[in-house]
């Protein structure tokens, strides 16, 4: 492919890493189920030790769920990417619910505000899961 236009990159420290999860707040959590995959966006709070994702809980959301319950390894993946710059990370390991107790004012702090689709306010839970960051990857423009 001689005339296709290509862009270099390198791999990323681990505190380059660390900053962007830091300074980041959503992307895209991988799940499966036998055969079948699930992808969902959703926000992320990152601390330097925990990668906790924000999982909305509604009264006919059972897909979610179920891919949740049946996931061993699940990968999250932020980025960014434009025509000069990009950076992406990829984080994979095991995926629970974390038991810890927070409040809406923490909640708020952590996540940026929930995007309703179509739902009402009071119809709306959240859960947190822990995601282990048994492997993370992250990569960026050379």
């Amino acid at each position: 492919m001689e005339h296709v236009e290509y862009v270099y990159t390198s791999g990323m420290t681990e505190s380059d890493i660390d900053d962007y999860l830091q300074a980041g707040e959503h992307g895209v959590l991988g799940l499966a189920a036998n055969n079948e995959a699930y992808a969902i966006p959703l926000s992320y709070h990152y601390d330097g030790d925990r990668f906790l994702l924000r999982v909305s809980k509604h009264d006919d959301d059972s897909e979610k769920g179920r891919f949740l319950e049946t996931t061993e390894t699940a990968t999250f993946v932020c980025y960014e990417a434009s025509t000069d710059e990009s950076w992406s990370i990829q984080i994979r390991g095991p995926i629970d619910r974390w038991e810890g107790d927070v409040d809406e004012t923490t909640l708020n702090e952590w996540f940026q505000p929930f995007r309703l689709f179509d739902e009402a306010v009071e119809s709306v839970g959240f859960s947190l899961y822990d995601l282990g960051m048994e492997t993370v990857i992250g990569r960026k423009t050379a």
